[in-house]
């Protein structure tokens, strides 16, 4: 297959080659002779997203996400590799869990990868032998799941999984510094005024202190405020953000309501900005969704009783890439590259994802950034049938390929000479664990 006079991240026009599951070639003017061949000029051509965290729900919540579900909306989203959580149903604690999510995660259409989970009753010497992604996210409070854990289990683990080469993410809250004078409001913003800000910062600068007493790194999850970034970056830890902290902010509560309630909580809009600016300059290393389904039955509670989390897993590149075609935002296609793929890449160690080069995979996604077209909750292909980013411009992708298979494409792609609408097409194609074969066991 040969994509033609695709326009990469950086501005440069290529022809790329794919054969079978790699990228054979990317140059100028490549000999297209007894190949398929894809006409690209015009149109952009992005590696593929790794999103290092999302909630697929399975086993135990499959009403809110499966698998196969969930990597649909994943592939449509132009995301080719997403990294399960362990706050399942059972958690993923144990070899038989592991195990037990692995036979879901045969239903993907992606790439995926399993973190394994740390709680009291965690298993580390049959778990860290599975082929984890990483160990996380560790939850030093408890959120989604009930697995927060105490400062002495979580130095243990880091020390166990740095003997075991295998990579630590935090939920970094400090639930000593929750505000409990906000249990006494209802309203949409009390969640945000109880999981302070300061609870967050706190909780970094100790998972980072610990770390480094242990010789370890950590990737902080979910980063929500500029305070936690710069603390993390000064200890040389990693970290990530969301597109609902990215792009929301407490002010948008109002409208929202209990479908704005995540951990951590959306922020004031000054420091939204700051760690926007933090995004664009560099500073933060990736964007990650925290992809958390729910029902919108489950959702329409009070501000107490409603469940944490908000789907992202289909929007988050399609939104990034409308940020980047406005020239005031800083925002640029290069970085959308790095924030979604090459970094992710170089941070977990998957030296054959995150760019279009010669002998990576072939996990592509091709973009037309000339058009967008506003975020339907209810034209998304998750379970869950909403999104926080109702009526946001976006730029979906018109096909995504996961090594070397396109897995989708968009409807009104598919003939831009048919103007008849037509459905979005998934293809077959069983996404593999990153860290190898499910069946071998680490010595």
């Amino acid at each position: 297959m040969l994509i033609r006079n695709a326009t990469l991240p950086d501005g440069r026009q290529r022809d790329v080659r794919v054969r079978g599951e790699s990228i054979a070639e990317v140059g100028r003017d490549l000999d297209a002779s007894d190949q398929h061949v894809i006409e690209a000029t015009g149109k952009r051509l992005f590696p593929g997203m790794i999103d290092a965290h999302v909630h697929f729900r399975q086993p135990g919540y499959p009403h809110k996400e499966t698998w196969e579900s969930g990597s649909r909306s994943a592939a449509a989203g132009g995301v080719t590799t997403i990294v399960d959580q362990p706050n399942t149903d059972p958690p993923t604690i144990d070899g038989e869990s592991f195990d037990q999510k692995a036979e879901f995660a045969a239903d993907s259409v992606v790439d995926w990868g399993i973190n394994g989970g740390v709680t009291a009753d965690w298993i580390p010497n049959v778990l860290l032998r599975r082929r984890l992604f990483a160990l996380g996210e560790v939850f030093l409070a408890d959120s989604t799941g009930d697995m927060g854990i105490e400062s002495d289990l979580f130095a243990d683990a880091l020390e166990a999984a740095t003997d075991n080469d295998v990579p630590v993410t935090v939920h970094a809250e400090d639930a000593d510094y929750f505000n409990d004078d906000a249990k006494a409001r209802d309203d949409a913003d009390a969640w945000s005024a109880f999981r302070t800000a300061k609870a967050e910062a706190e909780a970094v600068e100790r998972a980072c202190t610990v770390a480094k007493e242990h010789d370890a790194t950590i990737h902080i999850a979910h980063t929500s405020t500029p305070e936690g970034v710069d603390i993390a970056s000064e200890a040389e830890m990693t970290t990530e953000v969301t597109p609902h902290h990215l792009l929301l902010s407490r002010r948008d509560l109002s409208e929202l309501g209990t479908f704005g309630r995540m951990n951590p909580p959306l922020r004031r809009e000054k420091r939204r900005q700051k760690l926007y600016e933090r995004v664009v300059d560099g500073t933060v290393d990736m964007i990650a969704t925290d992809h958390a389904p729910h029902t919108r039955e489950e959702k329409d509670a009070s501000i107490w009783d409603a469940p944490s989390g908000v789907p992202g897993v289909e929007t988050v590149l399609p939104l990034l890439l409308a940020e980047a075609r406005d020239p005031d935002s800083g925002l640029t296609y290069e970085r959308v590259r790095d924030l979604t793929a090459r970094n992710p890449a170089d941070v977990f160690d998957l030296p054959q994802k995150g760019a279009i080069e010669a002998g990576k995979d072939a996990d592509l996604v091709l973009v037309d950034t000339t058009e967008t077209s506003e975020i339907s909750g209810a034209a998304l292909h998750s379970k869950c049938d909403w999104t926080p980013f109702e009526g946001y411009d976006a730029v979906f992708p018109e096909w995504t390929m996961v090594r070397g298979a396109v897995v989708y494409e968009r409807g009104d792609a598919l003939d831009a000479a048919d103007t008849t609408a037509q459905e979005d097409v998934f293809y077959d194609h069983q996404g593999e664990n990153v860290r190898g074969a499910d069946s071998e066991r680490l010595e």
